[in-house]
């Protein structure tokens, strides 16, 4: 697990390798990925967007931007978590995810960017 903090912001992740849902003859490797986020600010925030960077140890790099996160925008309270998992497609057995959530402090409107700490995508026989 990895985990940062922006903004009185923790955004924790773990990922797993699915072999069920991967076929490495056809270059297709599956991971699943868990988020939780915890507001350890004083304020309640909501989450509006989000912004990953997706690397493949082929070269090829994807950027994803939208709103929300698994078609929610949440909102936070001081002190709460919320949690969601995801997934992500590469077509070798190594890459990495990194990005960050556009938040707003629900007080005053100010928005601000939390950072997601980047989190590896490896299928475990190449972690021997």
């Amino acid at each position: 697990m990895v985990k940062t903090t922006t903004h009185n912001i923790e955004i924790s992740v773990d990922v797993r390798y699915l072999a069920d849902q991967s076929v490495p003859r056809e270059n297709h490797y599956f991971f699943i990925y868990f988020i939780t986020i915890e507001n350890k600010s004083d304020f309640s925030v909501q989450l509006l967007k989000r912004h990953w960077d997706i690397f493949d140890s082929v070269g090829e790099k994807r950027v994803v931007d939208g709103e929300g996160v698994i078609g929610e925008t949440p909102i936070i309270e001081p002190g709460q978590k919320f949690e969601y998992n995801s997934g992500c497609n590469l077509i070798s057995e190594l890459g990495y995810m990194e990005g960050f959530y556009t938040m707003t402090r629900l007080i005053d409107e100010t928005e601000f960017n939390v950072q997601i700490p980047r989190f590896e995508l490896v299928v475990p026989s190449k972690l021997n």
